[in-house]
């Protein structure tokens, strides 16, 4: 017997349970222990004494020891044979044994029928399928861990008296020493016990015994025994097979190790860390093989480049693994633990990067710089730990950067951090709170709201946001009022000037002053018979400042207002251009800065790169003489990365014309001209306000011009060499004839009447929301973040609580009836101060300063109180308050408050999720009821003489040449991508009509290559391969020969299914 298994025994000895108890596993090893160290220098004669030996070389074992809780029930009665056999030595050299405690059968009665103890406890005797075998492994190795770390531990042969004092320890939530940690003070085990100490051993034995009957139960009737998650568990898809013949070792179920948290509360859970601790030493330039990983494959071409043959680097595809899509993914009632799901493919890109750590001393996780991003570099660890891919060698760095550039690149591999861990629970507690409210709410809206998906955090604001605005919409009162404009000219020079009554009767007018067309009338009649001269002049100067520079909410904004483009377009053009582009001279580079940011601050070295820019030209006049420093000025703001800018600001526009489609390149030309606008001197406008009166002072009508002094940053709008978009500011401020007029005018310079102009006006409603206004309101009340603003309305849309007319956002009925029940049932989700609040508590938990489950438990006390409340009210309570909340709207245009069936003339109209009639017995069709949008006949086609109709399906808008007739196929054509579907002429129908086109067959198979119009354009085909056509490329200009270079390109896709079908496979929980 060797001097390791020798220190394990007297360590199990030393420990503070009693020798003679038998209630417990542990207790178990360290009577045997015990009395095979009272017997070690016996002559091994007896069966017994053998027995012994080999009971505990096999169950001391690192590789084995993991089976002896499983065997609970039967290592009890071989403890009570073992005290039987020797309690007569054995008490007499443990001093601190009760001889009470040791039983009184004798040792005949116990083995006359039994088995040879070490041949009774086999390894797999007791397992009676795969699961339970897995079961077993995976819920007591860990616990098992700090034993088989002593029994490795290289100084036990050296000197086994040191590791005696109880280090070793099976507790779960007790400390351990690690190599990086603060070594745990020991304390000396005493005889006498205090009480604290004895209730803790009866809590622990009471338990255990629990445990050991639930494992008994299970075992004898095969059944999987109950889960046991940890704080952070994953699944992956297994074989579904429930048996199997057991050989050799027995294989874990791939787990992952639990939440940070869990790692500093419960460290004896895990194995100490394998990867190399310590200072981080810079990256660059490398002295050893490195593996960085990325998120887009995308980003790791554009990286590799740079970094030459020492570095690898992969792409992670953005999340590993995420939580799992069903109810209980987080459990409250377990401390918030939760439940990953690893996604198939996510396992073969972890493969690829374990492969890929053979020879490596470093792995850089260089995913995004953000919340998001920490989180998935922190999945990456996990996930890579659970399959021991980390090394004793490997050095774990994370590393970020705002713009993809080589010297970027480089400077950030030459600060390697470690993971933030705030950022990643401030990650944990978005994403639980995120679940806990959908996955409660919406399972109410399927019962209490038929036909409504879903609720979530911030959509449910948003979408109260926009609901609120159609209900201001609704209850609005136009009132009527008239403005009085007049045409003057000026005898001297026969000029004219408009200007517009302000005074009549010596008061001054406000917009409902004039109510009538009478009382306009009786006003023009005095104007007309009024003499009038110049009164008085003003001229002022204003100083126009320039913009900021753009974040992501204002670059949403200006997309939407400027180039009419959604939030998600926006998004995923300014993605492409922030991981990177290839160049006309054939390098790759990004071409702006990270896009999801709240900062304004740009870098002091690209300041003085624009500045250099705007003087070379534009002149010293328009440089700012400064660098001008902005600061955000709304709610919540970070500011943890720097605006969105170009990386290289001499990198103009018009150089990207053939490098860019359409649609990117008028997104960078935004994003290249308000950059060098905001380090520029501000513009001067001129103003000039003159006062036309009559004689005696009672009428006052105001002409007012304004005209542009000094460009400033404006000139940057009207340099077409840059390629920049004319700025409308500009447009509206130039120099005009009208200028130049009214500043020669003199204070008594007469006027002759020329013109009266009566014009009718009514008030109008407040506007609805654009997806720019909206993001800019979300954005001032502090509701949402960057990166979560476009997918917001994305899912309001792709729900249909919300659907875009004109450019502007009009909410459903559906939508409006999800804002009226979360409203009336849980007000915390629709408040907007509250929502933006607890973005508040959620940043204090990634600067630090909040701790990220008490937040969960603080909300989740009052969230489910609404639940339970909102469970218990009967759907007719629902629709009474939603009859009640849209009766005016809906029966508002009935004659009478009977709700009389304009039908029938009989039946009331009631609320009932749609209209539906009370006491009408008869199923008969009229013609509100049946009535459907009408197809819209654009034309005839001028060959077939078939009519064209723009109709609207379940997918949208399309076109449709010729009536649906039997046996007729009408030729149709998707019109779902053009935004203003009413503007559609029968020309534009006709050149959509005509597509797919054949252009010819390919030379190598002789399939046929075609041209068809796609969701976002046109595209290409041969068989299963798509390419798309660039958007600055007409249709007409693709020839087979184009075509046949646009499939063998880069931008190619699959379409269609696959042969092979892909494997199925079950989803097995980890235990």
């Amino acid at each position: 017997m060797s001097a390791s298994q020798l220190a394990f025994g007297s360590s199990l000895y030393a420990s503070d349970c009693l020798p003679g108890c038998t209630h417990s596993a542990v207790c178990i090893a360290r009577l045997i222990a015990c009395s095979l160290i009272n017997h070690k220098n016996k002559t091994k004669e007896t069966n017994e004494g053998e027995a012994m030996t080999g009971f505990l070389l096999v169950w001391t074992s690192p590789s084995s020891f993991f089976r002896l809780p499983p065997f609970m029930a039967a290592a009890k009665l071989q403890c009570r044979v073992a005290l039987s056999l020797h309690s007569h030595p054995f008490s007499r050299r443990v001093s601190s044994i009760n001889p009470s405690m040791l039983p009184q059968t004798s040792p005949p009665l116990f083995l006359s029928s039994l088995t040879p103890p070490h041949l009774f406890l086999t390894s797999h005797r007791h397992f009676s399928s795969v699961n339970q075998r897995s079961a077993g492994f995976s819920k007591y190795w860990k616990r098992t861990k700090p034993f088989t770390a002593h029994l490795n531990n290289k100084d036990n042969d050296a000197n086994p008296t040191e590791q005696s004092s109880g280090d070793v320890n099976l507790d779960s939530t007790a400390p351990v020493t690690t190599p990086n940690s603060k070594p745990t003070p020991t304390t000396t085990r005493h005889k006498k016990h205090s009480k604290t100490n004895s209730k803790k051993q009866q809590s622990s034995t009471s338990v255990e015994e629990a445990a050991q009957a639930k494992t008994s139960s299970s075992t004898k009737t095969k059944t999987k025994p109950k889960e046991l998650l940890d704080a952070s568990a994953s699944t992956k898809p297994q074989p579904n097979k429930k048996t199997r013949k057991p050989t050799g070792k027995p294989k874990a179920i791939k787990t992952v190790k639990v939440s940070p948290d869990k790692q500093q509360q419960h460290k004896p859970m895990h194995k100490s860390k394998p990867f190399r601790q310590g200072s981080l030493k810079p990256l660059y330039p490398p002295t050893a093989k490195s593996v960085v990983v990325v998120e887009s494959v995308t980003k790791a071409k554009v990286i590799q480049g740079y970094l030459g043959p020492m570095f690898e680097v992969l792409p992670s595809y953005g999340h590993v693994r995420d939580l799992a899509a069903r109810s209980g993914s987080v459990r409250p009632d377990d401390d918030f633990s939760m439940v990953w799901e690893v996604p198939s493919p996510a396992w073969t890109h972890l493969k690829t990067i374990k492969v890929a750590l053979n020879g490596a001393e470093n792995l850089v996780l260089a995913s995004d710089p953000d919340r998001e991003g920490e989180a998935i570099a922190w999945h990456i660890i996990e996930m890579l730990q659970q399959q021991d891919a980390l090394h004793q060698g490997v050095t774990v760095a994370r590393v970020v950067f705002h713009e993809i550039t080589e010297q970027s690149i480089k400077n950030a591999l030459q600060a390697p951090r470690e993971i933030d861990l705030n950022l990643v629970h401030a990650y944990l507690a978005r994403r639980a709170l995120d679940y806990l409210i959908g996955f409660n709410i919406s399972p109410l809206l399927w019962r209490k709201l038929p036909g409504c998906q879903s609720a979530g955090r911030v959509q449910s604001a948003a979408l109260s946001l926009i609901c609120d605005r159609e209900m201001e919409i609704d209850e609005f009162t136009p009132q009527e009022y008239w403005t009085i404009d007049v045409e003057l000219y000026i005898m001297e020079t026969g000029s004219s000037v408009n200007a517009r009554l302000t005074h009549f009767d010596f008061n001054k007018l406000n917009q409902l002053s004039v109510r009538s067309h009478t009382e306009a009338r009786d006003i023009e009649q005095k104007i007309n018979v009024a003499s009038f001269l110049v009164a008085g002049a003003k001229e002022s100067k204003m100083r126009r400042n320039p913009p900021t520079p753009y974040i992501t909410s204002t670059l949403q904004q200006d997309a939407a207002n400027k180039l009419h483009f959604s939030s998600m377009y926006t998004m995923k053009l300014a993605q492409k251009l922030y991981e990177g582009v290839q160049l006309s001279d054939g390098k790759t580079t990004g071409l702006i800065t990270y896009i999801r940011t709240d900062g304004l601050h740009i870098s002091g070295e690209a300041v003085k790169e624009i500045h250099s820019l705007v003087i070379e030209r534009y002149g010293q006049d328009f440089a700012s003489d400064s660098p001008r420093k902005y600061f955000k000025k709304v709610k919540n703001a970070q500011e943890a990365h720097e605006a969105v800018r170009p990386t290289n600001v001499r990198m103009l526009p018009s150089m990207l014309a053939n490098v860019l489609d359409e649609d990117s390149l008028k997104l960078y030309t935004l994003i290249w001209s308000r950059t060098v606008a905001c380090q520029m001197e501000p513009a001067t406008i001129e103003q000039i306000q003159v006062d036309i009166g009559n004689a005696n002072g009672s009428i006052t009508l105001r002409s007012a011009c304004s005209g542009v002094g000094f460009l400033g940053y404006q000139i940057v709008y009207e340099d077409k060499e840059a390629g920049a978009i004319k700025n409308k500011e500009s447009e509206v401020n130039d120099h005009n004839e009208a200028f130049g007029i009214l500043k020669s005018l003199k204070p008594g310079d007469p006027f002759n009447l020329s013109e009266v102009k009566l014009k009718q006006h009514f008030t109008q409603p407040p506007p609805r929301y654009s997806e720019g206004t909206l993001v800019k309101k979300l954005e001032e009340l502090g509701i949402g973040r960057p990166s979560t603003y476009a997918s917001t309305l994305k899912v309001l849309q792709d729900r249909n609580y919300v659907t875009v007319k004109n450019r502007v956002l009009n909410p459903e009925f559906r939508g409006r009836m999800v804002s009226a029940f979360l409203s009336q049932h849980f007000t915390e989700v629709t408040d907007y101060s509250f929502t933006a609040d607890m973005e508040t508590e959620l940043d204090n938990v990634s600067a630090g300063l909040t701790e990220w489950k008490g937040l969960l438990r603080d909300y989740w006390t009052r969230f489910s109180s609404y639940c339970s409340h909102a469970e218990s009210v009967h759907i007719h309570q629902v629709e009474k308050m939603l009859e009640k909340t849209f009766g005016d709207f809906l029966f508002g245009s009935l004659p009478d408050d009977s709700r009389t069936c304009p039908s029938c003339l009989e039946g009331t109209l009631i609320f009932k999720y749609m209209l539906d009639i009370y006491g009408d017995d008869e199923d008969e069709e009229t013609p509100q009821n049946n009535s459907v949008e009408e197809p819209k006949l654009l034309g005839v086609h001028p060959v077939s003489t078939e009519k064209v109709l723009l109709k609207n399906g379940p997918y949208g808008f399309y076109l449709q040449l010729g009536e649906d007739r039997k046996g007729y196929t009408p030729k149709r054509a998707s019109v779902s991508h053009i935004k203003d579907v009413d503007n559609i002429t029968l020309e534009d129908a006709l050149e959509l009509l005509r597509y797919p086109v054949t252009l010819g067959n390919h030379p190598k198979d002789g399939h046929p290559i075609i041209l068809k119009l796609a969701k976002v354009g046109f595209a290409v085909r041969h068989r299963r391969t798509i390419a798309s056509v660039p958007k600055n490329m007409k249709p007409d200009n693709v020839s087979l020969e184009k075509a046949l270079e646009l499939l063998s390109g880069d931008d190619v896709r699959r379409s269609g299914r696959p042969k092979r079908k892909p494997k199925v496979e079950e989803v097995v929980e980890a235990m």
